[in-house]
């Protein structure tokens, strides 16, 4: 039997050695948590506050100012207006329906409209500033700023928004903005983010698109502290976008806003340029569109209205319109006959109405005949036959040749989308294209701008400006980029015997000065301003032999079956400044319907306002007082940019 006093000493030693087991798991235990807490705070603690900054710091984009557009006298035509609009961000939304259904109960927001925003969000990562509504009131505006703690993901921010306060006047050369589509991307070989931003908008047509990389500007980036559901809760450092650069144009407002309001109500275009810098002062395409329309799409109802029209509003016809030029060739084919020495000027050709080419008959434009043509009586009387009978001696290659010294051919050098070539042909082309031989008629036809021949109202403007001047001036609408002049070059000589230009001015100015001269009854009548001008009318339908013996009425001719109308013309006479081009498509005839828009136009360009009534004939001036009456005034509703104007 164990006595009591060794008993107790066996229990005392058993829990001695069960607190010290117990006191070293103890004291594992707490070692172990120190060793992890300092492992955490000490040695971890820069990588787990970096991923507590990544929970609550975003980095955004900040969105470019895009540069502004300006004609050559400062007055703004494309700008910039304060755009109150509604984001909002996936990741920090949670449920997106019931906040964007939360948010239609502030603002009108259809559930149409919501499912498209969905979508949008889909195509874009859940971090990204999704556009929800754009412009919106600015009581609606502070209605969602004052609700935005109750609505997570949801950002009210004042962006700006592209305006054009000329609207129809610019549509075609500056056209417009627009959201960026799968069919811009494809644009792009490597996007930069800015672009990809949802709801950031990209130029669609004209000079925006064209000049879109120098426009847009750079994007800034700003870091931001968020909470848990994603609200601003201060900025921490930005990088500052850098706006895009300004542009200013060579063209003057109030004459394009003229040219717009002459060809009203005509599917026409007209351009002015000057003849010694190339500088284009108007581009006038009618009819046009309201570009403010298209910057956030537009209505179906809006958009059939437009590609429905026969007249074609949505195309430049300046740069993409290729016409047969008609009789305002006829100046190139006298100079290559010319410069061959083909022709002698004083040599007399009888008209008689029509020659024969083997079983053909190529008629003059008068029945009649005109009798004996030299070569400014020619040009003056517009006689076919004349013309007939030199380009056989010159031959289709020596003519095309010509037309392209001249322009035709070859797309003009501006930054503009859509730009026709025109087409000067020869014999390879038509082999090329229809695996046909030349004939002869295709040689006839070119020589008065029939046929194949084809050339757009910029390059007609371009061919009289080098008439004008003898230089190969070329078009330019960029005069200055942030304020740095865009250089211009001395064009060099077209290389051509200033005797032969001196004889093809002397025809045109005696088209426009003189009696039987085809537009003498729109001539300048201030003789220190008289224009030298040409005018044409373009076949656009073949007239068979019983058509022409009974005589076309054109106002019975289905529109688009009548003649286009043309002229050119540069002035003044003595001392050329400006060159002009009009076409009016289906206009019928080019000394009734073009020859008195672009006297008008040519007027307005030379006294820079609306002109005394003398430099009209005294027949016309009660009908040019009633359509000064009548003349809307410019769209200046905006304010001039600073600096000085350099209106010539």
């Amino acid at each position: 039997m164990k006595s009591p006093i060794k008993t107790s000493r066996d229990q005392t030693s058993r829990i001695s050695r069960r607190a010290v087991v117990l006191g070293g798991i103890q004291g594992l235990v707490i070692g172990t948590l120190a060793w992890r807490m300092r492992d955490l705070q000490v040695t971890q603690s820069s990588q787990y506050r970096l991923l507590s900054d990544e929970n609550r710091i975003r980095d955004r984009l900040i969105l470019p100012e895009r540069g502004l557009i300006f004609d050559r006298n400062g007055l703004p035509l494309a700008e910039n207006l304060p755009n109150y609009r509604i984001t909002m961000i996936r990741e920090q939304a949670g449920d997106v329906r019931t906040v964007l259904a939360q948010l239609a109960r502030i603002i009108d927001l259809p559930v149409e409209r919501r499912e498209e925003i969905i979508k949008t969000m889909r195509r874009f990562g859940p971090s990204k500033n999704v556009p929800v509504v754009e412009q919106i009131s600015w009581q609606d505006f502070a209605r969602v700023s004052a609700n935005a703690p109750a609505l997570p993901g949801i950002i009210t921010e004042v962006g700006l928004n592209r305006n054009y306060p000329m609207e129809e006047d610019y549509s075609h050369l500056i056209g417009y903005v627009g959201p960026v589509s799968e069919a811009d991307l494809k644009r792009f070989d490597d996007p930069d983010q800015i672009i990809l931003s949802p709801g950031f908008q990209i130029g669609k047509t004209g000079l925006e698109r064209r000049k879109g990389s120098i426009l847009r500007g750079v994007a800034g980036i700003k870091r931001v502290e968020v909470n848990a559901v994603g609200r601003v809760m201060r900025e921490l450092g930005r990088n500052e976008a850098l706006k895009g650069a300004d542009m200013q144009l060579t063209l003057d407002h109030d004459l394009q806003h003229y040219a717009q309001y002459r060809l009203k109500g005509e599917s026409a275009a007209a351009v002015v340029m000057d003849v010694n810098s190339g500088d284009v002062r108007a581009m006038a395409s009618t009819p046009g569109f309201d570009p403010n329309r298209f910057i956030y799409g537009i209505t179906a109802k809006y958009w059939n209205s437009l590609i429905e029209n026969d007249y074609r509003p949505l195309a430049d016809k300046t740069i993409s319109g290729a016409y047969p030029p008609g009789s305002t060739v006829k100046m190139i084919t006298a100079l290559a006959a010319l410069e061959e020495g083909l022709v002698d000027p004083k040599e007399e050709i009888m008209c008689r109405g029509y020659v024969e080419v083997g079983n053909r008959r190529f008629h003059c434009w008068k029945r009649g005949g005109h009798g004996r043509m030299n070569l400014t009586n020619g040009l003056k009387q517009s006689c076919d036959v004349y013309y007939y009978e030199i380009s056989q001696r010159i031959g289709i290659e020596k003519m095309a040749l010509m037309a392209r010294r001249f322009g035709f051919g070859a797309k003009p050098p501006l930054p503009l989308p859509s730009i026709s070539g025109g087409l000067a042909p020869n014999k390879q082309w038509k082999f090329d294209r229809y695996n046909e031989e030349w004939r002869i008629g295709d040689t006839l036809n070119a020589a008065i701008g029939q046929g194949f021949v084809l050339a757009s109202p910029m390059q007609l403007a371009v061919m009289t400006s080098r008439i004008a001047s003898g230089r190969a001036v070329q078009p330019r609408i960029v005069q200055r980029i942030n304020g740095v002049a865009e250089p211009i070059t001395r064009a060099p000589s077209m290389q051509l015997a200033a005797n032969n230009l001196d004889i093809v001015r002397l025809g045109m100015y005696r088209v426009a000065n003189e009696t039987r001269g085809t537009a003498y009854k729109t001539r300048i009548n201030e003789p220190s301003l008289a224009m030298a001008g040409k005018t044409g009318t373009a076949q656009v339908k073949g007239i068979s032999a019983a058509e022409r013996e009974a005589g076309l009425d054109a106002v019975e001719t289905p529109w688009k079956y009548r003649d286009h109308a043309l002229y050119v013309g540069f002035a003044p006479y003595d001392n050329p400044r400006y060159a002009i081009s009009v076409v009016i498509e289906h206009g019928g005839s080019g000394s009734g319907a073009a020859a008195p828009v672009a006297r008008d136009i040519m007027l307005r360009a030379l006294y820079g306002t609306q002109p005394p009534l003398s430099a009209y004939p005294r027949s016309q001036w009660p009908a040019m007082r009633e359509q000064q009456a009548s003349e809307p005034p410019p769209n200046q509703n905006t304010v001039p940019a600073t600096g000085g104007s350099d209106r010539a």
